[in-house]
């Protein structure tokens, strides 16, 4: 426990520009002390004792904001920045070197059965209000950006934006998107073609008279 501890106090000071002291992060981290409060909720859900399990989690969600089903499965070193308002659901995934801000959701569309919330692999950012919903994957160093609703897999090394969220960055180089503002109009590019060949047709009728 306090080596798991330590390893946690050393990522969020790596991570963390802003922290002053160990002390500061152990007693003033609400992100610590959920994940903290989420693995000896954990240690009951494993044991089948899921009344207590549950007890333990919604006595943090209740004290933190935060709130982390004991079903869920969490790896090492994930650092839930600020955090208030961060939902994970029960078959949620999380793997190691991940970084959650606050606003974010891990949860189900409420349309599937068994696996119904995400599954997160290592080195991912999920930014400040971003919606991961359904059992979807998120690869290896994504990226998810803030406000972000991903409804759909995002690949490894690629950033995912908008509502709903596509990705924008694969390997840290640009793809398309549509422009959404001069997108073109199916209807008048129609008129323009019949418009030229009602014209072409006037015209070889004026030379064959």
């Amino acid at each position: 426990m306090f080596k798991r501890l330590k390893e946690d106090i050393k990522n969020i000071r790596e991570k963390d520009p802003s922290v002053k002291s160990a002390l500061e992060i152990i007693f003033l981290y609400p992100g610590l002390k959920a994940l903290r409060r989420y693995r000896r909720a954990k240690w009951f859900y494993n044991r089948k004792r899921f009344f207590i399990a549950r007890l333990i989690s919604q006595r943090a969600a209740k004290k933190f904001g935060i709130e982390i089903h004991p079903g869920a499965t969490i790896g090492r070193r994930v650092f839930i920045d600020h955090g208030v308002g961060v939902v994970i659901g029960s078959t949620a995934i999380i793997g190691d070197d991940v970084i959650i801000y606050q606003g974010v959701t891990l949860g189900g569309t409420g349309k599937d059965t068994g696996k119904r919330h995400p599954t997160v692999g290592n080195n991912v950012m999920i930014g400040a209000g971003a919606k991961v919903l359904g059992p979807v994957k998120i690869g290896n160093s994504a990226r998810i950006a803030a406000g972000a609703v991903v409804l759909a897999d995002v690949p490894e090394k690629a950033t995912a934006v908008g509502v709903p969220a596509r990705v924008a960055r694969l390997d840290g180089h640009k793809v398309h998107l549509l422009d959404h503002i001069n997108m073109p109009d199916p209807i008048a590019h129609e008129l323009i073609e019949l418009e030229q060949r009602i014209k072409q047709l006037e015209e070889l009728r004026e030379d064959n008279k």
